[in-house]
């Protein structure tokens, strides 16, 4: 069988667990989306093209990195965190002017000046304005508003009384009726010239202003990291890998980056013979079960992996992808074969045996 062996190298690199938010820990090697996504990125493929991989490689060592996390609130809140005015209040991003800092966990006040830490005066009095506005809106529509709805109210209950009394088709039926009308549309132009008020000198305004937190947060970090991949797909396909393979500049977060070391076309082969893996791999979830695989330790005591779901097949929905597929996979170490299977193969490399198990 014909497949495309490439080797890889990264200093570092986090291959994020997507379930973990505190801290973003990492899967031991790059997971099956990871890498076909990569590949479909640099031969600029905008649709799936299906191919199967094999993952397998080792890292020397772990750490742990610390990034400052940043969070917007969904509201600007009196007394803690950072408040900003955003650029744009209908996008989340770093375009943001810091206006004041409270100093402690509690007890503070951005209207009030209590232990805050001001960092633009101006756009502080501008929100205490705003909020200032606000209050007022509020309780004007505790008193007059709510006795002019009150009012409205009223005028409707007393000509449905007097559409009741009158005969339907009489002249006072429709004086009424149009009466009726007539109130509905001034209740419904006085809500809208209230609301649209509200809307354009508070609400648009003040959505400006949001919160913003830092908190202390860590990656989980791969060190000195070896990879062997093996792709089988078509081979219009696995060609287009190959001529474009040098352009893989990350794996992993952008700033992953990679140096590819190897890219060669290979012929895979199956026979009966003992090889044992010097990586550790994903493995087919069936395949270690139906013991076409061994995972064994150095000594030859039996030792278990890590199972995962990791998705494989994907549809791109309004831009997002949808996996329609996760492969069951078992990562493991020093695992073996006595014989090769369907899915189970052999690449004689200049150096090593490489044992591949496509998934």
């Amino acid at each position: 069988m014909k497949a495309l062996r490439i080797k890889l190298h990264q200093t570092s690199a986090n291959y994020r667990r997507e379930e973990t938010m505190e801290n973003k820990m990492t899967y031991p090697l790059p997971p099956i989306s990871t890498v076909i996504g990569a590949l479909h990125a640099i031969c600029g493929y905008r649709e799936y093209k299906p191919m199967d991989v094999s993952i397998q490689g080792k890292y020397a060592s772990m750490h742990k990195k610390p990034y400052v996390d940043y969070c917007f609130l969904n509201s600007a809140m009196d007394d803690r965190g950072i408040l900003v005015k955003m650029k744009n209040e209908i996008m989340l991003s770093s375009a943001f002017e810091k206006v004041a800092e409270a100093k402690k966990s509690q007890g503070n006040s951005f209207l009030k000046g209590i232990t805050i830490q001001i960092h633009n005066q101006q756009l502080l009095e501008e929100y205490r304005e705003l909020k200032a506005l606000g209050a007022q809106i509020a309780e004007w529509k505790k008193s007059e508003y709510k006795q002019k709805l009150a009012e409205y109210k009223v005028e409707k209950e007393k000509t449905a009384a007097e559409k009741k009394k009158a005969e339907k088709g009489s002249q006072a039926y429709s004086e009424a009726a149009k009466h009726e009308k007539e109130i509905k549309e001034q209740e419904k132009e006085y809500k809208q010239k209230v609301a649209l008020y509200e809307e354009e000198y508070y609400k648009k305004p003040v959505a400006k202003f949001r919160t913003l937190t830092k908190s202390l947060k860590y990656y989980e970090i791969l060190d000195d990291i070896e990879l062997v991949l093996h792709v089988r797909a078509d081979e219009d396909v696995l060609n287009d890998i190959y001529e474009n393979i040098y352009n893989l500049q990350a794996l992993g977060r952008s700033e992953d980056f990679v140096h590819v070391e190897e890219a060669v076309m290979v012929e895979l082969v199956q026979r009966q013979e003992n090889v044992r893996s010097p990586f550790s791999a994903y493995l087919n979830y069936y395949d270690v079960v139906n013991n076409n695989i061994s995972i064994r330790a150095v000594s030859g005591k039996g030792i278990s992996g890590t199972r995962y779901y990791l998705g494989k097949e994907y549809k791109k929905v309004d831009g997002k992808r949808i996996f329609e597929k996760k492969v069951p996979v078992v990562y493991a170490s020093y695992f073996e074969i006595g014989e090769t299977s369907d899915n189970v193969w052999i690449d004689e490399g200049t150096d090593k045996q490489y044992i591949v198990n496509f998934l």
